[in-house]
């Protein structure tokens, strides 16, 4: 769907393959880190649980380190304030630059932060500071990546290149899946609990560098820099303008957040810890849970990818609404499915398709919540419309699926049709909204 915001003569103005190539390194590579840090957090939340809280039952563990989890979603909407406004006042370089080093200081600190054995209510407090850090930064990244994406695109091809931010998660969630493998496969669970948990963390930190390097090397995008010459310096106030001009488009934003958010963090982030839990039964060991999460992930970053495409073909909508009526209906047959037959095939066939049904929703996603503002207001109001609905479907979503399951096996998909519900009444009143 063209951007009609886009000044007469911008799409000439569009950046050089080579150019948009490395501009999709650029977003893809640091999104890649914010969300292989979550999804680390979320894999190894249970071994977390023992160096960070006082020993106790495992699920009271499980909820209290699910819970810091949740936390640092409350930072998202700030960080979604400051971080949208800069990128839309200075610039998505100097946005995106900033955000990658203030998600590495929050991974650092969790990652050298000592156990709850050594310096006692300082352990949580550390491990609560970090998960803030990385909640403020990822409050900003998904506005000012997609920006810069949707930004540097050419026209016809802008939901194929912003489906690359959401396949950087599912390639952050491979790496992700795969640490789990290695550390469950060559450390026994008392030397996880103790200090393993924290080498994926540290592998984390070693993307630093290259991501930072790319981000400063870019170019601003042309559209951008055009609208930066038609505006005054006084006039750029973006908070304000979503407020007074925007009001319906950030209430759309928000409810097609809500799938967005609640498909990504119940079907992909949560899943792995729901095939392992003793609680459900299924039998599954955590290193059954990562392989099936690896596999699963290689086949959402191909959806995504394939989304994109047809999005640019076929519009942009249609592979939503389709993406929303899946999503509606998947989960429930396919987990009375699994746990009618608990084998390894199965659970390995079970993410695959709960990964793909996920790509064709979130990977055209971006794209789609980006051109629902002008570029004025586009990397504040992605932001902020994406991160208000993360707050209460992202980050207490795997403490209220820890607590939900352990009444019903099948929460998981009733929170998932009624997310679905929410996401397609939001994507046609997207689809009928004129800016």
């Amino acid at each position: 769907m063209p951007d009609k915001s886009v000044p007469a003569g911008a799409a000439g103005t569009t950046q050089s393959n080579s150019k948009t190539g490395k501009a999709v390194a650029a977003a893809s590579i640091g999104n890649a880190l914010e969300w292989y840090d979550f999804s680390v957090f979320a894999f190894f939340a249970s071994y977390i649980g023992h160096s960070f809280f006082v020993a106790g039952d495992e699920v009271s563990a499980l909820i209290s380190t699910f819970l810091v989890f949740a936390v640092g979603f409350i930072a998202r909407p700030i960080g979604a304030l400051y971080l949208g406004s800069y990128g839309d006042r200075v610039g998505r370089k100097a946005a995106l630059t900033l955000t990658i080093g203030i998600m590495a200081l929050g991974t650092l600190i969790i990652a050298i932060a000592p156990p709850v054995w050594m310096i006692g209510v300082g352990a949580p407090i550390l491990l609560l500071a970090g998960r803030l850090l990385q909640g403020f930064s990822a409050g900003g990244e998904i506005g000012g990546a997609t920006a810069f994406l949707v930004e540097s695109a050419p026209v016809e091809k802008r939901a194929s290149y912003a489906a690359w931010l959401q396949a950087s998660m599912g390639i952050s969630n491979i790496l992700a899946a795969f640490m789990g493998m290695m550390i469950t496969s060559f450390f026994d669970d008392a030397t996880i609990s103790q200090w393993a948990w924290r080498l994926p963390f540290v592998v984390g930190l070693l993307i630093v560098p290259l991501g930072y390097y790319i981000r400063r090397t870019l170019d601003e995008t042309p559209e951008f820099e055009a609208q930066q010459k038609q505006t005054r310096p006084a006039d750029k106030k973006p908070l304000l303008d979503i407020v007074r001009r925007y009001p319906r488009h950030m209430i759309l934003g928000i409810l097609f957040s809500i799938l967005w958010t609640v498909c990504v963090y119940v079907l992909v982030i949560y899943m792995p810890t729901y095939y392992a839990s003793p609680v459900i039964g299924l039998g599954f060991t955590r290193n059954q849970a990562f392989t099936a999460s690896l596999v699963g992930n290689i086949f959402m970053v191909i959806g995504c990818v394939f989304a994109g495409r047809m999005a640019d073909r076929m519009g942009a909508y249609k592979v939503l609404r389709a993406g929303c009526v899946i999503l509606m209906f998947i989960s429930w047959p396919l987990l009375t499915w699994l746990h009618h037959s608990p084998t390894v095939t199965n659970l390995i066939i079970v993410q695959i398709l709960n990964c793909f049904a996920v790509a064709l929703f979130a990977g055209v996603a971006p794209s789609a919540l980006a051109q629902l503002f002008p570029i004025q207001v586009r990397s504040t109001g992605m932001a902020v419309s994406y991160n208000v609905a993360a707050i209460f479907f992202a980050g207490f979503t795997p403490a209220l699926m820890t607590w939900a399951t352990t009444i019903d096996v099948m929460a998981p998909s009733y929170y998932m049709f009624i997310a679905s519900v929410i996401g397609l009444l939001a994507t046609v009143g997207m689809s009928r909204l004129k800016r």
